[in-house]
């Protein structure tokens, strides 16, 4: 591990890791939960076509609509869609108008600054009801290792950049560390709403509205909720506009509901298929596919690979309770990639059975009908037993000795598949 603590791309790479599997919901769906806990949003309804869309602003009935396009990156509002309509935000009073958006949204890409360049596609619609605003501000719950629970953070400054408001003006941002016992306060509930600037009917209301969003922070084992703006109206509504759900993974057991509400029309389809199996998987530009257990081993594997003048196709860590299904299942994954030329397994086992690894490469073999060379290092629990597996198996398997010999048989053997 000591090899792996000077380079950048492996930190930055387990980063990705922790975030790949993040439930990542629309606006339109954490809108739905704040509603169902009894947080005030904008009247709002869903559309996946322009009759759809138009449909719900008559239903609405509102004075003016917001239509929104539903898509996992920000920057919405100066987006460009391939249809050649500028703004995945539009507002109108008109429902026709609604569905005319809506057609030029639906079905065609929307490029943001944080899209792909190509963009993104879009088959999913908001239309909301517009309600203007008098004063922003803004208010989050999120777990927080310093405080050993969730803290209440909050900001009479709502509506831009937070990171920027606690750079440059420290002073407006306001922390209540809640005792995960006792709940919130009315003490805190008090400060903040004195903080956040409310008076009369709206500090009540705006306790009101804080107290509901931490009852929905632990109703949905959720690891931050971020309203910005959390904000007031001119008709004297507190209304929370916009929100940032993050969920905890491991509670997803507890929250089947919410996690059903997955969309991975976005997402990379081999990440998709990978977590179908527990398989923790994010796919690179290289050509040596990596099959490993553990995060610090598979990030040593590429590391090593790259050393030797090969570039990593992937990271695979099949985890610690892996069986002999979910190896044939990765090698379908990495064989999917039309870019390997090889590729390299990589097994220590510790809690690991090598046999189960050594049983399932075979079985994984002769079901995908390997046609690029294959590199197996294998070491640890039942290693011997595995290695007897392999030179029965009959099958064309490169066995290496050690780490490094691995990734220089694997480097070489994709450089003699290339040759080809």
């Amino acid at each position: 591990m000591m090899m792996l603590r000077g380079h950048r791309a492996c930190r930055s790479l387990a980063r990705q890791v922790t975030q790949v599997r993040q439930l990542n919901l629309h606006e339109y769906q954490s809108k739905g939960l704040m509603q169902k806990h009894g947080v005030t949003v904008q009247r709002f309804r869903f559309a996946e076509t322009p009759e759809q869309a138009e449909e719900g602003a008559r239903d609405l009935a509102a004075r003016e609509y917001v239509l929104k396009a539903q898509v996992h990156a920000g920057g919405r509002g100066k987006g460009t869609f391939s249809s050649g309509l500028q703004g995945g935000v539009k507002l109108t009073t008109d429902p026709k108008q609604v569905k005319e958006y809506a057609s030029q949204m639906l079905g065609y890409k929307l490029v943001t600054k944080q899209t792909p360049p190509d963009g993104v596609l879009v088959s999913k619609l908001m239309v909301a009801e517009a309600l203007d605003i008098a004063r922003e501000t803004y208010f989050a719950i999120l777990m927080d290792r310093d405080s050993n629970g969730p803290v209440m953070v909050a900001s009479p400054e709502g509506g831009v950049d937070i990171e920027e408001v606690a750079a440059k003006t420290p002073e407006l941002i306001f922390k209540e560390p809640i005792d995960i016992v006792k709940g919130v306060t009315e003490e805190q509930l008090d400060r903040l709403a004195i903080n956040l600037r409310f008076e009369g009917q709206q500090f009540h209301d705006a306790k009101e509205q804080m107290r509901k969003l931490y009852e929905l922070f632990l109703a949905v084992d959720a690891t931050q909720v971020e309203i910005n703006p959390f904000a007031e109206t001119p008709d004297g509504q507190v209304v929370c506009f916009d929100a940032k759900i993050n969920f905890d993974d491991n509670a997803a057991f507890r929250q089947q509901e919410i996690f059903a509400m997955r969309d991975t029309t976005e997402e990379d389809p081999r990440d998709v298929e990978a977590d179908k199996h527990g398989l923790n998987y994010i796919g690179m530009d290289g050509n040596i596919a990596c099959l490993v257990n553990g995060a610090g081993l598979a990030m040593a594997t590429m590391d090593i690979i790259k050393l030797h003048g090969g570039e990593p196709a992937n990271f695979l860590d099949c985890g610690g309770g892996v069986t002999e299904d979910m190896v044939t299942s990765a090698f379908k994954l990495l064989t999917g990639d039309k870019q390997v030329e090889a590729i390299l397994v990589n097994i220590f086992g510790g809690i690991v059975n090598c046999a189960t690894i050594a049983n399932g490469i075979v079985s994984a073999c002769k079901n995908v009908e390997l046609q690029v060379p294959l590199v197996v290092r294998l070491e640890g629990t039942n290693v011997e037993k595995a290695r007897q597996v392999l030179k029965e198996s009959g099958l064309p398997i490169i066995t290496a000795t050690d780490l490094d010999d691995a990734a220089k048989r694997a480097v070489e053997a994709a450089a003699h598949a290339r040759a080809q």
